[in-house]
């Protein structure tokens, strides 16, 4: 059983292109070129149109409606640009959020205008006209040069012969040469393959060329949303872990160490009472007491492992994680692989909080006799493993102790695989960015 939990995708990031073959890529790109002609004169006359309306007539108020609409009229042509450039950029494009009408009649009506994503469409709208102009006059170009050329021996004789009319001169005579049907297929023939082979450079160059203008256009302020909204989840995730963390701590102080704590003060109180009466029970009180300030020290430490010890800022990860092995019930081999210069210090916490949490789990739920603990840096990711010997079974679930390293993880973009089949073994694997 293997579940992951992985932060999505930073929208920073250059987004993977999907690989189409040649002549797949040359339809969509074709297709896109052609579609685009219409649907780009529609967008221009209507925006134009509207926007120099509704500008006119501003001065009656009758302006703002007629703006309105020509604004929600530019992000329906939008709409369909951003479905239609998916195939030619080879991934998905964000979606930006509109504005949503809200308030009275008047503000509800003032929504497309105060939103700055539908003046950017207007703006698509205007400056695209061009692109599509040359996208389309290029594509149906050479397409009509290629396949005129490739197909030209199967109809060269529907045409009149240049050689018996002076009136009819083609290309050849031009040239200089004479046109005879084996010449004329010939020539026309290599101009086929040589616009044939230009054909898919120069579609898909007029193609991306409109998609990219469409992009930065249409989708910039989504990405900027999209990247405003993963840092909102990730503090959200954080603050949630932590909160988590905070309860699971007050909780078991509460249980333990508080419980100890009470008991060792009415031990001292009544060893107080006996010490002039009865000294030998005050001395065995005070024995008792003395084992049990050091069960509460103990589990006091134990419920400090996942606090980052001192040890951990003055000599590093290597050297923390090195004493939490040692300190584990549960024997660890303990492999550690790091550059010499230290890691970033919210890398570090993580990693060994990752691996405080997991030996916890390891000791407490698995009945592992042994556990191995890895950590190595690969690039720009830090990779920490913990393999254990127990009964497996383990998930990531909410409420469980893994859902909340998976939550720490996310909070850093980073991710978490567990993979723990019934019976064991158990293997969790956390990749932090350390770059």
């Amino acid at each position: 059983m293997t579940e992951t939990a992985v932060l999505p995708d930073i929208p920073t990031r250059a987004p993977q292109a999907r690989r189409r073959g040649v002549l797949s890529q040359l339809g969509a790109d074709s297709a896109y070129n052609l579609l685009r002609f219409p649907l780009a004169i529609a967008a221009f006359v209507a925006v134009v149109t509207g926007l120099t309306l509704g500008a006119g007539l501003l001065i009656i108020w009758v302006g703002v409606p007629v703006l309105a609409v020509a604004l929600l009229v530019a992000r329906g042509f939008a709409t369909v640009e951003r479905a239609m450039i998916t195939p030619v950029l080879g991934y998905d494009v964000p979606q930006p959020a509109y504005r949503r009408p809200e308030g009275s009649r008047v503000r509800r009506l003032m929504t497309p205008i105060r939103d700055p994503q539908t003046w950017l469409d207007s703006l698509h709208g205007i400056v695209a006209f061009p692109f599509a102009i040359l996208g389309f006059v290029v594509t149906v170009t050479f397409w009509s040069i290629a396949l005129a050329g490739l197909t030209y021996g199967a109809w060269d004789w529907t045409l009149p012969d240049p050689s018996t009319s002076a009136d009819n001169t083609d290309l050849l005579e031009l040239l200089g040469f004479s046109s005879t049907a084996g010449a004329r297929i010939t020539f026309y023939t290599l101009v086929g393959v040589v616009a044939a082979v230009i054909l898919p450079f120069a579609v898909r160059g007029t193609a991306l060329l409109q998609a990219q203008l469409s992009r930065a256009l249409l989708t910039s302020r989504a990405a900027t949303q999209a990247e405003i909204g993963r840092l909102a989840g990730g503090r959200d995730a954080a603050v949630a872990a932590e909160a988590e963390q905070l309860r699971r701590l007050e909780r078991d102080i509460h249980d333990g160490p508080q419980q100890r704590l009470v008991r060792l003060q009415m031990d001292l109180a009544r060893a107080q009472r006996q010490m002039e009466r009865d000294p030998e029970a005050a001395r065995t009180t005070l024995g008792d007491a003395a084992g049990l300030a050091r069960e509460t020290l103990e589990e006091l430490r134990a419920l400090s492992r996942g606090i980052a010890p001192p040890v951990l800022a003055d000599r590093g990860l290597a050297a923390a994680l090195a004493a939490l092995a040692a300190r584990s019930p549960v024997p660890v081999e303990l492999a550690v692989d790091l550059p010499a210069e230290r890691l970033a210090p919210v890398t570090e916490n993580t990693a060994y909080f990752v691996v405080s949490e997991a030996l916890a789990n390891v000791a407490k739920h698995s009945d592992a006799g042994t556990a191995r603990v890895s950590v190595a840096r690969f690039g720009g990711l830090l990779r920490v493993e913990v393999e254990d010997d127990g009964t497996g079974g383990a998930v990531l679930a909410p409420g469980h102790g893994l859902a909340g390293l998976a939550d720490r993880l996310r909070a850093v973009d980073g991710a978490l695989t567990v993979d723990s089949p019934r019976g064991g073994p158990t293997r969790l694997v956390a990749e932090i960015p350390c770059g």
